[in-house]
């Protein structure tokens, strides 16, 4: 079996299982935010009266914070209601970050668990060696009140990674080019698992980024082995009591995709979607409006840093905004003390606080008709991030950066 069977067989309680069979599973950890709780507490509240275990259930406000309306302050407080009555510890309310960066800061994520979310992007703690995936409301609720779930085994696509990432380019512009080559629908109730001396080499933000987009090609989950870098991670966190799976050499996969990275350049998706992908050379010269670096996907410390790197001594483009958002509290902090968001605001950059909005188009940095952002986000479907005549491009924090001083799309290589 490989990794994720394994780890879906052990919470099943078989002894093995395969692709296309229907198991019931015991989950490890459920998570549900600000804009799926309410939902997922409604259908609760018809199902059962406590749920299953208040310790293994985690709630984060990431996505309208804070409330920008009314709608999203009576969402927020359902949600914080409902977690005081049913004794709900894991609630993080005062802007600590994207719950997709705050779990596993937080010491939640462990190889080997089975974790469900109540937002598609729950497939990042594969980076960990679990298996996570999102999940609709309704489903949610069940674990809510039961702790248990059913899942089709996914059949599983090896992606097998060799080279070195040049300069400027990263493991963003690694997964832009796997889903450019698979394809929106291509990997659909796949499992997406990645390997290979890259992958093995690359940090916990990399490996993060990569799982996250996962879902992009339709994927239920992305999963890797852990490496050392996962591990010291983990140590940091003083989390313990864990199991590693890994794959059988004789594993069977649906396909097995190779892809080196040697002469990769930074990569962008162009709109209206994520498998829309080109080189950073063939789009160069595109107009902005506007800049945004944050989100699961890359408002990671690694990030702020590379995007602060290119910055340094340069001012954003006079009709360009640059909106900055750190994934998290922590790292925010982090980057106050190493003197990165300084540089952030000496370019010209808004700054804000840690949170979803300007990705999904919820507050702050919504476009107008017309207008282009580039982005470090994992979206670019139209009307994403606001008007539905707006244009969304993704990419690295060094091409976001970049662009953002010149006003245009360019390669921070040049």
């Amino acid at each position: 079996m490989n990794i994720t069977e394994k780890i879906l067989a052990r919470a099943s309680g078989a002894k093995e299982v395969q692709p296309g069979e229907i198991i019931e599973v015991e989950v490890d950890l459920a998570m549900s935010h600000d804009g799926t709780s309410p939902p997922t507490i409604n259908t609760f509240n018809k199902i059962a009266d406590q749920v299953w275990d208040p310790d293994k259930i985690v709630m984060v406000y990431d996505h309208n914070l804070p409330a920008n309306t009314m709608g999203s302050a009576e969402f927020q407080r359902v949600t914080r209601d409902f977690a005081r009555a049913q004794g709900i510890k894991n609630l993080y309310t005062h802007g600590e970050g994207i719950c997709h960066q705050v779990l596993p800061e937080e010491g939640f994520i462990k190889p080997g668990m089975v974790v469900v979310g109540a937002d598609s992007h729950t497939c990042t703690y594969g980076a960990f060696g679990a298996f996570a995936t999102g999940m609709g409301a309704t489903d949610v609720a069940v674990v809510y009140a039961t702790g248990k779930t059913w899942f089709m085994v996914p059949g599983a696509f090896q992606i097998e990674v060799d080279g070195i990432l040049r300069e400027h380019v990263t493991a963003k512009d690694l997964i832009l080019h796997i889903i450019g080559s698979i394809g929106s629908y291509g990997a659909t109730y796949k499992t997406l698992e990645f390997c290979g001396s890259t992958v093995q080499d690359m940090d916990v933000a990399g490996r993060m980024t990569m799982c996250n987009m996962a879902v992009e090609s339709g994927a239920k989950n992305g999963i890797m082995e852990p490496n050392q870098s996962v591990l010291k991670y983990l140590k940091e966190r003083n989390v313990e009591n864990f199991q590693i799976f890994t794959s059988d050499p004789d594993s069977i996969y649906e396909k097995t995709l190779h892809f080196s990275v040697d002469d990769l350049e930074p990569q962008v998706a162009c709109p209206h979607n994520v498998d829309n992908v080109h080189p950073v050379s063939h789009v160069s010269g595109e107009s902005i409006d506007q800049a945004f670096i944050g989100s699961c996907t890359n408002g990671r410390l690694e990030d702020l840093r590379m995007a602060a790197q290119v910055l340094e001594n340069e001012k954003v483009h006079p009709d360009v905004r640059l909106i900055v958002s750190p994934a998290s509290r922590r790292i925010y902090q982090t980057a106050i003390a190493e003197g990165i968001i300084e540089t952030f605001l000496d370019a010209g950059a808004i700054i804000i606080n840690p949170g979803c909005g300007p990705c999904l188009g919820a507050h702050m940095g919504v476009l107008t008709a017309g207008e282009v952002c580039i982005s470090t986000t994992n979206r670019n479907f139209v009307g994403r991030m606001g008007d539905p005549l707006s244009e969304v491009y993704l990419a690295n924090p060094a091409v976001v950066a970049y662009s953002a001083i010149h006003g245009e799309i360019r390669n921070p290589s040049e």
